[in-house]
């Protein structure tokens, strides 16, 4: 029996079979846990019902992260196959890919920086907002950031204050849930040929650097932050919360490689 048995997790984001949140629904299903997903287009909407078939999930749900109207309509849809949720993984950012090309001040515009925090940052609180009355009482939320949200990373731009706003939302949200059972947490991953990465210019450039300097010598896959997270939202990790932990291979603890 997984330490996740008996558990029921919302994954929200899962995009494709290279997702960071399909590591994280594989982890999930192999210990134990009950998945629901939610799907963005219905272009996706096969897809990803078909992936959730392979963890043995019927449920799958539209959701456009940016209209509260969706994240309500969801969760009473959700609401009607389950009557709590144990885990919500919130593993959505975007910003539009002009924003992710050439210098920060040259690529940052009101309109772009507003559509990055909105949905990279703000659906993690709205997720929590309209979700609450349905989380358990010991549930437990996880996003996912970058290094990006301390440090300066070239042609990550505006998703750069977007993840350091994500970052401050899951203390602000730690604090305040935590007097009622539900932990809150962020995963830090280093860089993974995503769909989304791929958008950023130099990435390639990137993950070869990041390897050939992290102490492990290698990238991090979906499977390692998958481990991290079934973990993190497991009892194992009751006494974490409001934490940002690091799952990429040491690279942010490296000041220079030898």
């Amino acid at each position: 029996m997984g330490f996740l048995a008996g558990k029921r997790a919302l994954i929200v984001g899962v995009a494709s079979e290279r997702s960071i949140a399909w590591g994280i629904a594989q982890a999930m299903a192999r210990e134990g846990a009950s998945l629901a997903f939610t799907y963005q287009t219905e272009r996706l909407g096969e897809r990803v019902r078909d992936m959730a078939a392979q963890t043995g999930s019927s449920i799958c749900l539209p959701l456009d992260v940016a209209r509260d109207d969706d994240i309500q309509g969801m969760y009473t849809v959700l609401a009607g196959n389950w009557n709590t949720v144990d885990i919500i993984v919130h593993s959505v950012a975007f910003a539009p890919r002009e924003q992710l090309a050439g210098s920060y001040l040259d690529s940052v515009t009101r309109e772009g920086f507003q559509i990055a925090h909105d949905i990279s940052s703000y659906s993690f609180a709205a997720l929590a907002k309209y979700g609450r009355q349905l989380l358990s009482p010991s549930s437990a939320l996880l996003t996912l950031s970058y290094l990006g949200a301390v440090r300066s990373i070239p042609n990550y731009n505006v998703m750069g204050p977007a993840k350091a706003s994500l970052e401050a939302n899951v203390r602000f949200m730690a604090a305040e849930l935590g007097a009622t059972g539900t932990r809150v947490n962020a995963i830090s991953a280093g860089p993974i040929k995503t769909l989304a990465a791929a958008g950023i210019g130099g990435f390639r450039a990137m993950l070869q650097q990041v390897a050939t300097t992290t102490p492990i010598r290698r990238n991090v896959t979906i499977e390692d932050v998958g481990n991290a997270a079934a973990f993190l939202c497991s009892d194992l990790a009751a006494g974490i919360t409001g934490e940002i932990l690091y799952v990429d291979g040491g690279y942010s603890r490296v000041g220079m490689s030898l």
